[in-house]
C-alpha cells in the first residue's frame, strides 16, 4: 500500500517552512502531518488537552480565543476538525455535535487569521462534497450550487465560518469526498463484506464521490504548495457508483456481493438524514480546480483506491 505519509506526496522539499494543523489526530490529519514532516516542514499541532510536546499548542479548552501569534510566520494553517459523520444514528443532539464541532474551531482559526492581517498564513479549511447534496445526472464542479440536505447546509455554514477570515485572506475550502480507507468509508463495508452479506445499497447505481488517502494528502499538499484558493473538490477523477465501490471491495476480499440493502431499512436504522446524505445521495463530483492547477492523481479509479487500501485475499 502506498504510504500517505511518505516523502514526496506534495511537491518539492520545503525544509524550514511551518504549517499549523488543527485536527491532527484524525485519519487525514495524522497522514498529513507525517507527510509534511517527511518533507522537512515544521508542523505545529493544535490540541484540546495540555501540550505533551514542544510542537503542540493547547486551544479551545477555555473561553480564550486562539492567540494569532501561534499562526504568525506559518505558510499555512490547516483546519480538519469535526465529529465523524460515520456515527449513526444522527439524532437531533448528534446533528448539533456535527455542526458545532466544525463551526467553533473554524471560527477560531478564521478570527486569528483575520487579526494577523496581510501577514496571515493561507487558511486551508475542511469541508465536504456533501455541500452539493444529491444531484442525479449533474456534473458537480466547484461552481455547482449548494444542495438542500442537512449535510449541504452544514457544509455551507462550515465554509461561511472559514470565509470569516476576511476578504483579503487566502482561504481554500477543501470539499473532500469519502476517503477509501479501512478507517474511512470502508469501515462499515469491510465487516459486511467479510461476513458475506454485502450488496447494492439502495439502487446501487447512484454516483458516489471517493478519494484515496494518499491522494487526499497529496492534494492538500498541492493546495499549500501552489497557493490554490477558493472551493476545491478533493474527489477522485473517475466517476464511480456505490456498486462499483462495493463490488471492488468484494472482489478484493474474495467475497460475494449479492444482498441488497433496502432504503427503508437503512432509514429505520440510520435515520433519514444520514441515509439520504451519505448512502443514497447521487453526486458526480469533479475535481476541476485540482486537475486544472496541474495536480496528478495516483489512484484514478475507485478500484485502484480499494486495491491500495485493502490487502488482497489469499
Amino acid at each position: 500500500m502506498p504510504d500517505p505519509g511518505a516523502s514526496g506526496t506534495g511537491g518539492g522539499v520545503s525544509a524550514g517552512r511551518r504549517v499549523v494543523v488543527a485536527g491532527a489526530s484524525g485519519l487525514i490529519g495524522e497522514a498529513l502531518v507525517a507527510s509534511l514532516r517527511a518533507d522537512g516542514f515544521t508542523v505545529t499541532t493544535l490540541v484540546r488537552r495540555p501540550p505533551q510536546a514542544a510542537h503542540e499548542v493547547e486551544w479551545l479548552t477555555d473561553e480564550q480565543p486562539l492567540d494569532p501569534e501561534v499562526l504568525a510566520g506559518a505558510a499555512a494553517v490547516v483546519g480538519l476538525n469535526g465529529a465523524s459523520i460515520g456515527r449513526f444514528p444522527w439524532t437531533a443532539a448528534y446533528k448539533d455535535t456535527l455542526l458545532w464541532s466544525r463551526i467553533v474551531p473554524t471560527r477560531a482559526l478564521a478570527r486569528a487569521v483575520r487579526e494577523l492581517g496581510p501577514d496571515a498564513p493561507h487558511l486551508v479549511s475542511a469541508s465536504a462534497v456533501g455541500y452539493y447534496g444529491s444531484a442525479p445526472g449533474a456534473r458537480l464542479t466547484e461552481s455547482a450550487p449548494r444542495g438542500d440536505s442537512f449535510l449541504a447546509d452544514l457544509c455551507g455554514e462550515w465554509e461561511a465560518a472559514a470565509t470569516g477570515a476576511g476578504p483579503d485572506a487566502a482561504v481554500t475550502l477543501l470539499r473532500t469526498a469519502p476517503v477509501v480507507h479501512p478507517h474511512g468509508v470502508l469501515k462499515p463495508l469491510l465487516l459486511l463484506t467479510r461476513l458475506g452479506v454485502s450488496g447494492p445499497i439502495g439502487r446501487g447505481t447512484q454516483a458516489w464521490p471517493w478519494i484515496s488517502l494518499h491522494d487526499e494528502v497529496a492534494a492538500i499538499r498541492h493546495v499549500i504548495d501552489t497557493g490554490l484558493t477558493g472551493p476545491v473538490n478533493l474527489s477522485g477523477p473517475t466517476r464511480a457508483t456505490a456498486n462499483d465501490l462495493g463490488f471492488a471491495l468484494a472482489v478484493r476480499m474474495n467475497r460475494p456481493f449479492l444482498l441488497r440493502a433496502p432504503v427503508w431499512g437503512m432509514k429505520l436504522v440510520l435515520g433519514a438524514d444520514a441515509t439520504e446524505a451519505i448512502l443514497t445521495a447521487d453526486a458526480h463530483v469533479v475535481p476541476e480546480a485540482l486537475e486544472g492547477s496541474g495536480f496528478a492523481f495516483t489512484h484514478r479509479t475507485v478500484e485502484d483506491a480499494v486495491a491500495a487500501a485493502v490487502p488482497a485475499a489469499g
